[in-house]
This record gives C-alpha cells, structure tokens and sequence, in this order.
C-alpha cells in the first residue's frame, strides 16, 4: 500500500551539527552512507558527544568537502562555527579551533572500526549522581512529567555512548512523517514545529493526515525506492528538539506538546532490510 512520497533526505556529517540536505542516499546496514560519519568527542570525559551535553553544537554546520561512500563514510569534510568561522577536518589545528568554538577541549573524530570497544564506550556516571534526576534532566522533565518509555532503546546503549562502528543515537535509520509534524504543530507546537528539530533522514510526505503514523507502523516494514526498512520502535525525544538552532530558537511548545501529547516519542527508528538508493519523490510503501 503507497502511504507517501519521499519528501526530504538529509545526512549529518557530524553527530549533532547541522546536516545537508540531498537528491538522493545510498543506503545500506549501517544507513545512509556518510551519515555520522564523524563526532565530537570531550577530552576530559573521554567520551563521544552529543548536543544533550553540549547543545552549542546544534549552532554549527557541516558539510562534505568530499562525497562519502558506503565503503567510505568519514570523508573530509569543512565545518561553520556559529561565529561563521570556517574549519576544514584537514587542517591541523582543527581540534584546537573546534575546541575554541565549542568553549571546552574537544576532539573531531571520524568513526572507528565496531570492535575498537572502549571508543565507544560511556563514560560511568559521577559518583553520587541519582539516575532518575539524570534522566529528568535529560528529558527536561518537570516534577510531575512521567519518563517516558525507554524500552525500545538497544541494550548496546547501556554500556556504550553509541552502538559500537556508528555514532547513532540507537538505529541507522530515522523516518518521519509529515502527518506527526502537523499533529504535533496542532496539539501545541504551533509555528515551532520544524523537521530540523528532529534530525531524520527521510522525511516522508503523507499528505493532509495529522495523526502519529509512525506508532501504527512499528514492526512493519516501508519500502523507500529501492530500499526495504523495518520500522523497529517510536524515536524516544530527549530536550534536544526543543533547543534553539543555528536558524531559530528555543522552544518551550515543541518540548510540552512532545511531553504532553506524544509521550516524547514522534517519529521512527529503522532497520535496513534491503540496501540501494532512495531519491527524492519515490513512492513510500507500506508493507506489513
């Protein structure tokens, strides 16, 4: 059954900076190629980053300066601060002047083999710390606000920062709709609502629905142009959507509507069944 057309495809260069929108992905397993491809990682920490941490990155721009495959998916790439200073990941001073930008010691690290562990590994939690303030926090959480449900995550994310050969937040691939951005706009987001909160890479045009589709599609599968994806859990929103941009503000509706209306999740998390391309316009299939 067609429920859409692709509507916009985007890749991030670097885990949590802006991200460059595209004709066409190759994709396979491990997603869109060039997707991710590099991160920022704390010194002092040790730790990859992510705009949960430092949310300043979200004001940043990254670009390929050569096209990524998906035999090479770190390629180099040039950097905009927010002050609209220029980084090229050649040049080498580029940690130091990532560093400066972001306002703490950094690193710029392209992806590393999935068996090099302790990479990918999270940093344990300072002693003392409660894990249910934690995860208030990180959710922007008022007292009253439940936690959402966290089930659907991968266990590889309780020991790791990422699942290991990826910087991904959980899955290689995140679809939503343009029906759960117009239900999310109607039930408070308003004007605020904006695809760039969310970060897909598919952005799928459903028409003039305004309900959360995604929800009735986990465990079934779309077929995106030449591509087979398995819809495996709802995408779990943390503060970030509701941060400000390079290209507009913070927004408190975006983080109640989610809290409120979603129970913080909108959108969906993939697997790759089938690799090949996907270009703008394909027919989206649903297949159960």
């Amino acid at each position: 059954m067609t429920v859409g057309t692709v509507n916009q495809i985007w890749r991030y260069p670097v885990k949590s900076m802006g991200g460059e929108q595209i004709e066409s992905a190759s994709v396979d397993a491990n997603g869109v190629a060039g997707d991710r491809g590099w991160a920022v990682r704390e010194v002092e920490a040790d730790e990859t980053r992510s705009a949960r941490q430092i949310p300043k990155l979200l004001h940043f721009r990254a670009s390929y300066t050569s096209e990524p495959t998906l035999n090479s998916r770190s390629p180099s790439l040039a950097i905009t601060t927010p002050d609209d200073a220029a980084i090229d990941s050649s040049q080498d001073d580029r940690d130091a002047a990532l560093s400066d930008a972001v306002g703490r010691p950094v690193t710029l690290t392209p992806l590393h083999p999935k068996d090099d562990l302790e990479h990918y590994r999270r940093a344990p939690a300072p002693d003392g710390v409660d894990p249910i303030a934690m995860l208030r926090e990180v959710f922007n959480l008022e007292e009253d606000d439940p936690i959402p449900d966290l089930s659907g995550l991968p266990e590889d994310l309780r020991g790791f920062s990422t699942p290991p050969g990826t910087y991904f937040d959980c899955y290689p691939v995140h679809i939503m709709t343009t029906s759960s951005l117009s239900a999310l706009a109607a039930a408070g987001g308003g004007d605020d609502v904006d695809v760039r909160r969310f970060r897909p890479n598919f952005l799928i045009d459903t028409g003039g629905d305004a309900n959360l589709l995604e929800v009735d599609w986990t465990g079934k599968k779309l077929r995106l142009g030449e591509v087979m994806i398995e819809l495996m859990t709802t995408t779990v929103r943390c503060s970030v959507p509701s941060h400000a941009q390079r290209d507009f503000g913070s927004s408190r509706a975006v983080g109640r509507a989610l809290i409120e209306n979603t129970k913080q999740h909108l959108g969906s998390y993939c697997n790759v069944l089938e690799p090949g391309t996907v270009r703008l316009g394909d027919e989206v299939e649903l297949i159960d």
